[in-house]
């Protein structure tokens, strides 16, 4: 039985044979990678878990679950608000795939609720500094010149994060056969603006609302590390501050929570590397122009038939209306 499995393989990590497990049932958010909820009881103490394994189908820019597991450890060695990482499963024969297995954090992760609830989060401003105080932490979490043996997967930065960017991208349209002009368009204004990187760090690739967990009073962990690697860190800038991530707050141009001024303060206070405007700014348009591919890629999981989702059918929808994003930034007129 795949619970009575699971149950031996997590007392044997934990080194608790007492241990139970209450409950197990999926948790929802989770757009690319399949994510469960598990709840233990042993030595009289409860504790929960999350359980993270690839769903049916996945796109081809995520990580594999071992090599984000052997991320998440990195950061959480160096500090970053992220979830306890517990320990990786390689063997298939205890629930049918691989999986990481970490620890429950409490709080609320979907991003339209965080923009809307002003009861989460605690103070707003607040907040946002708090995220652009940890982005800079994981800016600072990896040294490119030290790398431990167990990330030797993430291999050297390219001296070129935009254009190595925008060679993925296009990789992965010619991967579902897509040709979408505007993105053409967007990808080769993309190579002719973009900007140099002096020093690229680990940068986390899709860091914004939804992808981090909050209470009533403020940030509790950062999540989705699937994406991370080598870049530039005004890619996760842009990333957070892009449009399409604002999810009906315009205004709030950190991620739809604050202000884009008390972002860039609290990474500035953490010792974030200086802030170029004109680089996050180009890489906000680079952020629609990836969001677009990788709706893409969702929308094409369903209609493969691998993975039957309406989730996945409406976010191929929203690629027409970040098109017209994407046109709107790049026109000619905008290129001075």
């Amino acid at each position: 039985m795949e619970q009575e499995r699971l149950r031996g393989w997590i007392a044997g990590r934990l080194d608790r044979p007492d241990l139970v497990i209450e409950e197990m049932r999926p948790l929802g958010g989770g757009s690319i990678q399949e994510n469960r909820l598990v709840r233990c009881r042993f030595g009289g103490e409860q504790r929960g878990f999350v359980l993270r394994m690839d769903a049916p189908a996945t796109i081809a820019s995520s990580r594999s679950r071992a090599e984000e597991f052997r991320i998440l450890e990195a950061v959480w060695e160096a500090g970053v608000r992220v979830p306890e990482p517990v320990g990786f499963c390689a063997d298939p024969a205890v629930i049918g795939a691989p999986f990481a297995l970490m620890g429950l954090v409490e709080g609320v992760g979907l991003g339209p609720r965080i923009a809307k609830d002003l009861t989460l989060g605690g103070d707003r401003e607040r907040l946002t500094e708090a995220l652009g105080r940890e982005l800079a932490r994981i800016h600072a979490a990896l040294d490119p010149r030290a790398v431990p043996a167990s990330l030797a997967f993430l291999g050297a930065p390219d001296p070129d994060p935009a254009r190595a960017e925008i060679a993925r991208l296009r990789e992965n349209l010619d991967g579902i056969g897509a040709r979408r002009p505007a993105i053409e368009w967007g990808l080769r204004w993309g190579e002719r603006r973009a900007p140099a990187c002096a020093a690229p760090t680990l940068v986390h690739r899709d860091f914004r609302t939804g992808n981090y967990m909050v209470d009533e009073t403020g940030l509790t962990a950062v999540l989705d590390w699937e994406f991370a690697g080598w870049g530039d860190p005004a890619q996760d800038l842009g990333w957070f501050c892009a449009a399409c991530w604002r999810f009906g707050r315009p205004d709030l141009e950190a991620g739809g929570i604050g202000s884009r001024a008390a972002f860039y303060r609290g990474y500035a206070e953490a010792g974030g590397r200086p802030i170029d405007p004109q680089s996050v700014a180009y890489w906000e348009v680079m952020a629609h122009l990836r969001w677009a591919v990788i709706a893409l890629e969702q929308g094409a999981r369903h209609v493969s038939g691998r993975e039957f989702s309406l989730e996945l059918a409406l976010t191929g929808r929203m690629v027409p209306e970040l098109e017209r994003a994407i046109l709107r930034a790049t026109a000619p007129a905008a290129w001075s």
